[in-house]
């Protein structure tokens, strides 16, 4: 199964979102890969860069997709990290991204991906969407022309916001999750312990985790 992350401008905490809920379907006992597509999972998770799925959408077409998975690292039990690679995204062919968002749909675990600022289009039908923002009026702008129908939002509570989260509903529809803003996290990410130290006040996100066949099942 695919669940996409995403969000409508930088900074609105797709990554740590992403990689939350990877972690906790792991812990759950779902075989999980993370990929990232923006760029600092890596920094995230506390593990070194190096090549990844960024440098197999830019490679030629006879490498196939069983590149793909010599690329994936361990990061924990259960839970694999398909780094975002060297490869800029002017070389990314549309063709293998949608061939490995394909391959991922139909992975029998989890596959959550770290979308960035990349949209729900051209995602497989079944692909479970994530929206991350802010009480952000910019963010909140440029929602309310993205395709969001389907998705679920996750909303990042930071005091002194002028924007609450009733605001955010009337703009672009009901909030999933909403998440305090938590300086344990920040902390976490600096020091590359979230893999190891997820603080809590990111659990909530499990209930976005979607459902899929557990390993030892």
């Amino acid at each position: 199964m695919l669940q996409v992350c995403w969000s409508p401008k930088g900074g609105s905490g797709t990554s740590v979102v992403a990689a939350a809920i990877a972690l906790q379907a792991a812990s759950a006992g779902h075989d999980t890969l993370l990929v990232d597509l923006a760029g600092d999972q890596s920094a995230v998770c506390g593990v070194e860069s190096g090549e990844g799925v960024g440098d197999w959408f830019a490679a030629e077409t006879d490498v196939g997709p069983e590149a793909l998975r010599s690329l994936e690292v361990e990061i924990g039990e259960r839970l694999r990290l398909l780094r975002r690679g060297g490869s800029p995204e002017s070389r990314w062919s549309p063709e293998r991204v949608a061939l490995a968002m394909a391959l991922f749909d139909r992975s029998p675990g989890l596959v959550v991906v770290d979308g960035g600022r990349q949209t729900g289009e051209g995602l497989p039908a079944r692909a479970d969407a994530v929206v991350v923002t802010r009480g952000c009026y910019l963010a909140l702008r440029r929602l309310a022309d993205a395709p969001i129908a389907d998705a679920r939002v996750v909303l990042i509570e930071e005091p002194g916001r002028a924007l609450s989260r009733r605001d955010v509903e009337a703009a672009i529809g009901t909030v999933a999750v909403v998440l305090p803003w938590d300086p344990a996290v920040a902390r976490a990410v600096d020091a590359g312990l979230l893999v190891s130290r997820m603080p809590r006040s990111l659990r909530p996100l499990r209930r976005l985790a979607p459902v899929a066949r557990r390993v030892d099942a």
